[in-house]
């Protein structure tokens, strides 16, 4: 299984060789049961999974065969090239690429559903994508119950006099993860500086930004540091607010490889996830029969209280030093390779040890048993998502993260590594290319690099900060005649209704836009929503339909080229690229030679010149043409792109999180889903339906709560109602499923750092039969500030 290493003499940086061979001799010890198939075991079905893909597209499966053989994978960001990918040999299966396959090779949708609005709109969203393709622009004034069909120049045409009519600050893009490509990402950055607007941004950033501005404070880096490889033989592989096999379920494989090499696997999180424990990977015999035990430890802790937690393992480092020097700190790479020591040390021996137990939720002894099995580790690899990212202190949470890395020499070599995984692909390149409004394409948003950019793009970049998309779409509601209003909002894909905090404060929202459009290849909710003068829909083609194929950037940091394939093509769809740089040559005519591509390879070949690191970008061409930038580590040999070469350990205060007398802490989970496209109402992991709220069973008993019985969960932001289900959750903690639970979180509440929303609250339950049994809102209200006074 050792993994052979060169040398690439062009960058300097070491590349791995191809992928390690898979160890598939039998190892009953790692079975989850002998009953073949996971009988009587609440799993995923992926046979019949696999089954229901096939119904699906029953009608184009040689397109869809090709799409799954030939095509980057448009589910998560592991990077899967085909069938295959660059860590390990052999196929790999995946039910969530095969659910999203059908968006790939549905027909268009039948003209008669865009003659009544109203029907639209009592559908959900599953619904609505079922109907098939946007065929061809469509137009809906306000007041009207119908969209009327436009052809491509009257479309741009309206949206470029519209957006000639306001000024730049009150333009707005914003680009989701919909299988997006580095081309279109980089062109959209690229179209917004052109047309005078910094107000751009994506989905990646919604998701990861702590992790990109943690990473650069604490090691001069934006970009996971080691490869899916240094996972497999990794003495311990920790996931921190992470749930793979669920949201990444190839990385499962991985995992397996890992087990087999001797890796111990650890979770940190308040849920002790099921698919973390066991899973049944489909792309190998042994597990698909037999399923495979995957984690070693589950360390639960309290919502938001990860900071405390790791404060805690760096205390008990440094009691282990105390006694004995070296036993718990690589003194050797804390010396050579980082800065802050000192000052980090004071930080954490003040800190008393009874706030780090109550604010993490586990004891002294529970934080010191995971300090000392992190001690005795050699290699290690930290993996962490959303469970650490979507707090107002997320950079904080990574940062933190940093800093244990940096202590036990976890950093730029084989085996070892920080990596934020993502849950889409391509969102690793969408702030590489700039499609953000905190950098530009290679760089940040400072002056060196819009001047450097201005030179290649040959027109002024306008140098004020940009919003992030939650300001913009609140900018909706400012004074009318304020500069930063939003009154043009441009998105690609996205249902801001079912993604963000208080979705009825962002139907208002996106109802006071004087003009959207939506350029997507399915009708959702928030594209049904109304407008103050007009919505114009456009029908965008998928990755595979692009005109000289695309590339994406896997969280690896592997750029994999996806081929153009062959197949149908549905109505008018036109590629998305295309469609902003012909809207921006409307918008300014006299100046379209300086925005105009005429081939996917055009962009490839400037984005190398952009983007420096990039550089080799421009010779992909092909079905399996891949490189890595940066090499197979970043920060190799502990060597930081800082200014003084040296990473920095950061002294990270413990967050306010006072939990209101009565009231648990909530966070959400994602069940059978991709992003807010919900494909099961039943979580295939634990058999929770979609209005479940997991609770602790001694909660439950304490508030005499019954399993399946109704409840109520509120708080100041909203409620919701649901039904109990018991879970192994960390007690006085609760997990709501996203977007159904968006309602208990507050609107407006961004990270300070990186303007992530804040997705964790505080919020009351209560028996459904107390509840009504009062004037909800006003009893709700009554409760609150008596819990909160004290005067209950």
């Amino acid at each position: 299984m050792e993994s052979k290493e060169t040398e690439d003499a062009t960058v300097g940086k070491t590349k791995h060789s191809g992928p390690i061979k898979l160890d598939t001799r039998p190892k009953p010890s790692l079975w989850v049961s002998p009953a073949p198939l996971g009988l009587g075991k609440v799993k995923p079905h992926h046979i019949w999974d696999t089954l229901k893909a096939i119904y699906d597209n029953r009608d184009n499966l040689p397109y869809a065969y090709r799409i799954l053989t030939k095509g980057v994978c448009d589910g998560c960001a592991l990077g899967v090239s085909g069938l295959r990918d660059r860590t390990l040999t052999g196929p790999h299966l995946c039910t969530t690429r095969l659910n999203v396959l059908r968006l790939n090779t549905m027909p268009a949708i039948e003209p008669h559903w865009f003659e009544d609005v109203e029907r639209l709109k009592s559908m959900d969203s599953a619904a609505l994508r079922k109907l098939g393709r946007i065929p061809y622009p469509l137009l809906r004034r306000k007041g009207d119950n119908r969209f009327v069909r436009l052809s491509w120049d009257e479309a741009l045409d309206r949206i470029a006099a519209k957006i000639r009519a306001i000024d730049p600050k009150q333009l707005a893009f914003y680009w989701t993860a919909r299988g997006i490509t580095n081309e279109v990402y980089y062109t959209a950055a690229k179209v917004a500086r052109f047309l005078g607007t910094n107000h751009i941004d994506n989905a990646s950033r919604i998701c990861h930004s702590p992790s990109k501005s943690a990473l650069k404070r604490s090691l001069g880096i934006a970009a996971s540091s080691c490869s899916y490889k240094d996972w497999i033989g990794t003495d311990v592989l920790v996931f921190w607010g992470s749930v793979a096999a669920n949201n990444q379920p190839v990385s499962t494989k991985y995992m397996y490889a890992a087990k087999k090499a001797g890796t111990k696997i650890i979770v940190v999180n308040p849920y002790r996830e099921p698919s973390m424990e066991r899973y049944w990977i489909p792309s190998i015999p042994e597990s698909a029969l037999f399923g495979t035990k995957i984690v070693d430890e589950f360390v639960q802790v309290h919502i938001g209280g990860d900071i405390a937690l790791m404060n805690g393992i760096m205390k008990t480092w440094f009691e282990m030093e105390r006694e004995r020097p070296g036993s718990a700190i690589d003194r050797q790479f804390v010396s050579e390779h980082t800065a802050g020591f000192e000052e980090l040390k004071r930080h954490v021996d003040a800190l008393d040890w009874p706030t780090l137990e109550q604010s993490s939720g586990l004891t002294r002894e529970a934080i010191g048993k995971f300090a000392r099995l992190l001690a005795g580790a050699r290699t290690g690899v930290f993996v962490w998502s959303m469970g650490l990212t979507q707090h107002r202190f997320g950079t904080d949470n990574v940062s933190q993260l940093c800093n244990l890395a940096m202590l036990r020499g976890f950093i730029g070599r084989e085996r070892c590594g920080l990596m934020p995984i993502r849950g889409h692909s391509g969102v690793q390149g969408a702030g590489e290319m700039g499609a953000e409004p905190m950098s530009l394409p290679g760089g940040g948003f400072d002056a060196e690099n819009r001047k450097r950019l201005e030179a290649l793009w040959g027109f002024p970049i306008p140098d004020w900060q940009g919003d992030i998309v939650g300001l913009t779409l609140e900018n909706a509601l400012l004074p009318e005649q304020h500069e930063r209003r939003t009154r043009v909002f441009y998105t690609s894909g996205g249902n801001f209704l079912e993604t963000m905090p208080n979705p009825d404060f962002i139907r208002k929202c996106l109802e006071n836009i004087e003009l959207r459009v939506h350029q997507d290849i399915i009708l959702n909710t928030s594209t049904l929503a109304d407008a103050r003068e007009e919505v114009i829909v456009l029908p965008a083609m998928t990755r595979y339909e692009q005109p000289g194929g695309g590339t994406s950037t896997s969280t690896e940091r592997m750029v994999y080229f996806s081929p153009e394939i062959e197949g149908p093509r549905i109505g008018e769809a036109r590629a998305e690229w295309d469609i902003i740089v012909d809207l921006a040559a409307r918008v300014k005519p006299e100046l379209k030679e300086k925005i105009v591509f005429r081939s996917a390879q055009e962009i490839r070949d400037e984005i190398a010149r952009a983007v420096p690191y990039y550089d080799g970008i421009q010779h992909l061409s092909k079905a399996g043409d891949v490189f890595q930038w940066g090499g197979a580590w970043l920060c190799e040999g502990g060597e930081c792109p800082t200014e003084d070469g040296k990473g920095r350990l950061i002294p990270i205060q413990l967050p306010e999180l006072r939990k209101p007398e009565g009231h648990f802490r909530v966070t959400t989970r994602r069940g059978k889903q991709f992003n807010s496209m919900v494909y099961a109402a039943k979580d295939p992991f634990n058999d929770a339906v979609r209005d479940a709220v997991l609770l602790h069973p001694d909660d439950a008993r304490e508030l005499n709560i019954a399993e399946g019985e109704a409840i109520v969960v509120y708080n100041k932001s909203g409620t919701m109602h649901g039904r109990a289900r018991f879970a192994a959750v960390k007690p006085g903690n609760i997990e709501v499923y996203w977007p159904e639970g968006n309602v208990l979180f507050p609107q407006g509440v961004y990270e300070p750092h990186a303007g992530i929303p804040e997705y964790n609250a505080a919020a009351i339950v209560e028996k459904a039969e107390t509840y009504f049994a009062f004037k909800d809102r006003r009893y709700a209200e009554k409760r609150i500030a008596e819990l909160e006074t004290g005067t209950e």
